[in-house]
């Protein structure tokens, strides 16, 4: 046992042993402990999950592969201090999916690290939320990733999406009627990602997102869960738009990806990038329909060490649909579709390009919401310009 292991138990330890709190467990799916103060001044709920994935690729002139994974695993506290209006969410990484990601930027240590957020209602509808997390970018990142409605994201998020960062939130909503509701929300980040530890690198990243939601907030945040678990008995849609510019970004997918390292990977190449993401997500009675378009443009996607010389590596630059929907038998048996497209471009050759269509069928079974369910998933992909790979998953999900 390592000593962050060992810490991390000592930890856990310590909350159950709390002199004068009201310890008690919560009901499955809702934390492993609550911990309430004595004098009701703060929470803490205590939560855990795990998915285990196994999965068969059949790769075209290539070699076929089987894999067998704990895909991740969180221990996770949220709760709130003093009054109910200053929350905090705080969410470890424990899988080496999790954890992966070790470089200089980060002390060549595991990233651990994946919420560390305070979110503070300090006026009417307005919330400041500081600390790291998940920025706000397409939709489909933003849901969980145990609250999916097939066993991963697509290729869409895998390419453009914007994760997590440090920096601070600004957050607001408002009625326009009595059922339409507008949520504005600005993020100003560090811009190189999650648990990036020796400075700012380049400049700072902006991020400006709107949503519409005409017919009223869906059933337990559904705009934010995969698949109709809530089974809503009135249409309920959100529209959503995100700009997203990362000033003299230093890696290939704007605050992802490899750095972009020059002159004998003694420096690091800075250019701005720009992101969009127009999303979208429908329910009404156990039928759900979700879509997504990102777009992600660079001022000079080339990498060119100081004197000028191109390096051969370049920002990832493209853009991306993708189309999801599913129906939920009474069962709570739910058969989903996806069909994803991605064209990505290759600016260090003349008009090269490379462009995936890739469709999934997938069937879940949801034995107690998104807290204890199975899924499984079929995919075939078309990769220009002339290679078919399929992908077969099934994905265990718990979460107390």
């Amino acid at each position: 046992m390592n000593i962050k292991t060992a810490l991390l138990g000592v930890f856990l330890l310590a909350c159950t042993l709390l002199n004068g709190q009201e310890i008690k467990s919560g009901k499955f799916g809702k934390g492993l402990l609550n911990i309430v103060g004595k004098d009701s001044s703060f929470t803490m709920k205590v939560g855990f999950r795990f998915q285990l994935l196994g999965r068969a690729n059949f790769i075209e002139g290539g070699d076929n592969n089987t894999n067998f994974l704990v895909r991740r695993s969180r221990l996770k506290f949220d709760g709130f201090v003093l009054n109910p209006k200053l929350k905090y969410k705080f969410e470890l990484g424990l899988s080496n999916r999790d954890i992966s990601g070790v470089s200089i930027y980060n002390r060549n240590t595991p990233r651990y690290i994946m919420d560390a957020m305070i979110k503070w209602n300090f006026y009417k509808n307005f919330e400041f939320w500081v600390g790291q997390g998940k920025l706000p970018g397409n939709r489909e990142r933003v849901i969980s990733s145990g609250d999916l409605q097939l066993v991963n994201r697509s290729l869409l998020n895998a390419n453009f999406n914007i994760d997590r960062d440090i920096g601070f939130q600004l957050r607001h909503h408002f009625n326009l009627t009595e059922s339409f509701i507008i949520r504005e929300i600005f993020s100003l980040s560090q811009g190189e990602g999650r648990n990036q530890t020796i400075g700012n690198l380049g400049g700072l990243q902006y991020t400006g997102r709107l949503e519409f939601l005409p017919f009223g907030n869906f059933a337990s945040k559904g705009d934010y869960k995969g698949s109709d678990l809530k089974r809503e008995q009135t249409p309920k849609l959100s529209i959503g738009a995100t700009y997203d510019h990362n000033n003299n970004a230093v890696r290939a997918r704007s605050n992802q990806g490899a750095y972009m390292l020059i002159d004998d990977e003694q420096g690091l190449y800075q250019t701005n990038i720009n992101t969009v993401f127009v999303d979208g997500m429908f329910k009404y009675k156990g039928n759900s329909f979700m879509f997504e378009y990102a777009n992600r443009t660079a001022e000079d996607p080339i990498v060119k060490n100081s004197d000028g010389t191109e390096t051969g590596e370049y920002v990832r630059i493209g853009h991306s649909v993708n189309l999801q929907a599913g129906h939920l038998f009474p069962s709570n048996w739910e058969v989903a579709g996806r069909y994803t497209n991605t064209y990505m471009e290759y600016p260090i050759l003349a008009d090269a390009h490379n462009t995936t269509d890739m469709y999934t069928l997938g069937i879940s079974r949801f034995i107690i919401g998104h807290k204890l369910k199975i899924q499984s998933d079929v995919s075939y992909l078309d990769i220009a310009p002339n290679r078919d790979d399929i992908m077969v998953r099934l994905q265990m999900d718990i979460h107390f």
